[in-house]
């Protein structure tokens, strides 16, 4: 089952960021939301923005960068710890044990770009954000947050 959260159009990063920051508040507020955030859109839809404005919030002060060639990013503040991954070069679940991947899962927030590559690592639970350009201007984006429930 999926519920939406929200969804905002966007046209420049920092709106792309603002729903980033949204997304934290929302998740600060509420114990019970997931702590697992699906990330998924193609090349310069925005991820790494989004994780950007959520850990402004989530991690104030961390220089946020994509982690594509070190597979994760820790950010670390008062509050619980935020692990950003990126998993586009990740070929099977062996590959996710060897970089840790599931020993993260219970430390801390975990938002993990190209998650539509390991299908099979996904909890019951989670949130999903899609980031897509739309096709009437290139410069605007669809960002919408979801809560997914596995098997309801």
């Amino acid at each position: 089952m999926e519920k939406i959260i929200f969804e905002k159009v966007t046209s420049t990063t920092e709106e792309t960021e603002e729903c980033g920051a949204l997304l934290a508040s929302l998740i600060g507020a509420d114990p019970a939301m997931p702590q697992f955030v699906s990330l998924v859109g193609d090349l310069g839809t925005g991820k790494t923005a989004f994780v950007r404005g959520f850990a402004s919030l989530a991690a104030a002060g961390a220089a946020v960068r994509s982690p594509t060639y070190t597979l994760v990013n820790e950010y670390r503040s008062k509050g619980r710890p935020v692990f950003h991954f990126d998993v586009y070069r990740i070929n099977d679940e062996d590959d996710l044990y060897s970089i840790g991947f599931y020993d993260y899962l219970d430390e801390g927030i975990c938002l993990v770009e190209w998650c539509d590559l390991i299908p099979y690592a996904l909890p019951d639970r989670y949130i999903s954000v899609t980031l897509e350009k739309l096709p009437e201007d290139v410069a605007l984006r669809r960002v919408r947050v979801s809560l997914v429930s596995k098997g309801e």
